[in-house]
């Protein structure tokens, strides 16, 4: 028998709409299922938080039902009720059609074991300064803990915070050049009881502190790429966008911190930078430059370590070979 006569195509996939959802599904386990499923079929993208539809999901489920953000096992084949059921999914529903982040629809997000209020004052907190701070950074330091510190584009203060949490002792600056962040970030650090540790300051980079010397500077600063920029996927786009853009190369403003790093550090102060997925552009704007990456669990060439005689050193190179020298 011939089929050629036939036209075969690929099946149709269907998933239910909402309301049908709400009345179908009846466990935690379910949600989440349909979750996911609803996640790949929109195509949405991660990376603000999670960088996975379960996890993404689970964020989701356990906030809308008021559950512990580390405790999912338990309840997994819970019952939920109508209502909760209809928040959950609707919610489910709000991050696929209209693509706002996980945390701007929460209000809030979790980092390494830190809750942070979040909204689109300010980008959401990811920075993997935080785990360096935790995990790694220690062994490169002095036998002494960091004394004075500086977030410099603190946006919403997790890195301030963090650090503040770490060194229990050291006195924290956190700047930016964006009101509505410090705003934001005002609320993190209260809930945090903070204030008499984290100044908030307003400026341009370092302008706020003048002549001030620090053990340790922290910046997670603009790094994203022209190309990158202009191919953001939508959730990117609810972000400041002076948060993330960082000009053709993604390093306009880490010319100027490199430039002027070294007179805000202690003898044996240290810059940790972030630049994210932009170490080619980074190596390529600094070929003179001596620096380490430091090493965290998601990737191996994000954070670049940098001692002040290495900062004074690019800083007096010779112009013809400086990464000044087109500016």
């Amino acid at each position: 028998m011939s089929h050629h006569g036939n036209s075969v195509g690929p099946a149709e996939r269907k998933l239910p709409g909402v309301e049908a959802a709400i009345y179908e599904l009846r466990t935690l386990r379910d949600c989440l299922r349909y979750a996911c499923s609803r996640f790949h079929a929109d195509k949405i993208v991660f990376g603000q938080g999670t960088d996975n539809a379960w996890d993404e999901a689970t964020w989701l489920a356990l906030w809308a039902l008021h559950l512990p953000p580390n405790e999912l096992e338990p309840y997994l084949d819970a019952h939920l009720t109508e209502i909760e059921r209809r928040t959950l999914l609707h919610l489910i529903d709000r991050r696929c059609r209209e693509r706002v982040p996980a945390a701007y629809l929460t209000g809030e997000a979790w980092l390494r074991g830190q809750r942070f209020r979040a909204d689109p004052r300010a980008i959401i907190p990811r920075s993997l300064i935080v785990e360096a701070l935790q995990v790694s950074l220690d062994d490169w330091l002095t036998d002494e803990a960091p004394r004075r510190v500086l977030d410099l584009c603190t946006g919403g203060a997790s890195i301030a915070i963090s650090a503040a949490l770490r060194y229990e002792t050291a006195q924290v600056d956190a700047i930016d050049l964006s009101s509505d962040a410090l705003e934001l970030a005002g609320l993190n650090i209260a809930d945090y009881l903070l204030a008499d540790r984290i100044q908030l300051l307003q400026g341009d980079l370092f302008n706020p502190v003048s002549d001030r010397q620090y053990d340790l500077i922290l910046c997670n600063p603009p790094y994203v790429n022209a190309n990158s920029m202009a191919a953001l996927p939508p959730e990117f786009l609810f972000e400041p966008n002076a948060a993330l853009a960082g000009g053709v190369d993604g390093m306009d403003l880490v010319r100027r911190i490199l430039l002027d790093a070294s007179a805000h550090l202690t003898a044996q102060g240290l810059l940790l930078l972030e630049i994210g997925h932009e170490a080619a552009h980074f190596e390529t704007a600094f070929p003179q430059l001596e620096f380490a990456y430091l090493p965290v669990s998601a990737a191996e060439d994000q954070l670049v370590l940098l001692t002040r005689e290495q900062l004074s050193n690019l800083k007096t190179a010779d112009p013809e070979e400086s990464a000044f020298s087109h500016r």
